[in-house]
């Protein structure tokens, strides 16, 4: 019996010896490569490699409340406005030898309600989805939907509320930059003329015109300076003018307006004052269009007086140009503006913005379209920021328009006009 056990035990032990060399002479599976994702600090805090490439991706974003108060005009109106807005960054960049590749998108879904925020209607509550910018940059060439190059983005401005001055418009360009070193830089830029249409007026009605089709895009350009101390711009744009109207001859038969093209040229700068306190900075904005009045308008569609619903001269149009219904051409509106405010920070985690802004409009429109007019506005705020990307402020604006049309029906002058706007703003950006 010892025999027989002793038997089995050894050539259990010989197999296994045998069956552990041939598994010594088969090939290890090796476990598959981790591809960690790798920082990215080329461009800043928040950029990581796309794992396999050497592209660079940020994703951020920011969600703001708003909460309006404008003084109503009538009972019909609502005093107090609600908003909320959702935005979504995507930003990739990849170093080649031709120069920075980057590719951009920024989403914003955006709902408010009431006159404050949707004037002149009243208990409206609209959704709107949109692609606020969407472009690529290859070198010194910009395609896409971006800040318009006439604007100058690096002006440290801080209001929530709207200011009399080119504000940084979304529009869609086809632009090449020329960077000269030492911060300098020229772009000349095409950009969407239909987003700069400010509107027509036929005199003979007092009604808005229609347009003809856009021919040509809008020609802008700028020269730029970038630098520790802070920023200087000179812009120029070039707006084509066309109606649809046709114009009766006074012995006979009707005919379009010639086209015509308007024009805006602006300077802007900004200076750091660390003198004062950390972070403190200083900027101003001139404009003077002729023809192109929405390029001093910061590209707001519609009525120069909204959101101000308290304002009794209604619905006041910063047109293009009038038509002569005599001379059947057109009258082109002539206006400037001057805006500019200060930042301070009263702590590193407080800190305010004061600002104000001017226009003045040269255009005789008839019935409530009048558009010779003057305007400001003066505003302060007070923003708490108790931890970084976290927003918490109050604005106040009040806003004035000294009309000079003449009521053609009652040959009497509009009224002049004043208006408040409180806001209550929370943002987190990420």
């Amino acid at each position: 019996m010892k025999l027989i056990k002793s038997l089995l035990l050894g050539s259990v032990a010989g197999l296994a010896a045998v069956a552990g060399a041939q598994a010594a002479d088969l090939p290890v599976a090796k476990a598959a490569p981790v591809d960690y994702v790798r920082v990215c600090s080329t461009y800043g805090s928040g950029f990581f490699y796309i794992p396999g490439t050497e592209t660079c991706l940020r994703v951020g974003g920011r969600v703001r409340a708003d909460y309006l108060y404008g003084e109503p005009v009538d009972r019909a109106q609502d005093a107090i406005g609600f908003r909320a807005r959702g935005r979504l960054n995507i930003d990739t960049r990849t170093a080649t030898a031709y120069g920075l590749l980057r590719a951009y998108i920024r989403y914003e879904i955006t709902r408010s309600s009431g006159t404050s925020f949707n004037f002149p209607t009243t208990g409206a509550i609209v959704t709107s989805p949109n692609i606020t910018q969407a472009f690529v940059q290859f070198g010194g060439l910009t395609a896409g939907r971006v800040t318009s190059f006439f604007s100058n983005g690096d002006l440290p401005t801080g209001h929530f509320g709207t200011l009399r001055f080119d504000d940084a418009p979304d529009v869609t360009v086809l632009a090449y930059t020329f960077s000269f070193g030492n911060g300098f830089s020229a772009t000349l830029s095409l950009e969407d003329g239909l987003e700069r249409r400010a509107g027509l007026v036929n005199t003979a009605t007092g009604l808005p015109a229609p347009y003809a089709g856009q021919r040509v895009p809008d020609v802008v350009g700028n020269i730029k300076y970038a630098g520790t101390w802070g920023t200087a711009q000179l812009s120029g744009a070039v707006h084509q003018i066309r109606s649809n109207t046709l114009v009766p001859f006074v012995g006979g038969g009707a005919d379009f307006p010639d086209t015509e093209y308007g024009w805006a040229i602006a300077a802007s700068a900004s200076v750091n004052l660390p003198a004062l306190a950390p972070g403190d900075a200083a900027w101003i904005m001139a404009t003077y269009a002729d023809g192109a009045p929405r390029y001093l308008d910061g590209g707001n569609a519609g009525t120069i007086i909204g959101p101000f619903s308290a304002f009794e001269n209604g619905s006041v149009l910063l047109a293009d140009a009038t038509i002569d219904p005599v001379t059947g051409e057109f009258e082109k509106t002539r206006a400037w503006s001057v805006a500019g405010g200060l930042r301070h920070y009263w702590t590193p985690q407080l800190r305010s913005n004061f600002f104000g802004s001017y226009l003045d409009s040269d255009s005789r429109q008839p019935f409530n379209t009048a558009g010779d007019f003057r305007e400001y506005r003066l505003g302060g705020n007070l923003i708490w920021q108790p931890v970084a990307g976290l927003d918490l402020g109050v604005e106040v604006i009040y806003a004035n328009v000294d009309s000079r049309a003449i009521d053609p029906i009652t040959d009497l002058r509009f009224r002049d006009s004043n208006g408040w706007e409180g806001r209550l703003r929370v943002q987190r950006d990420f």
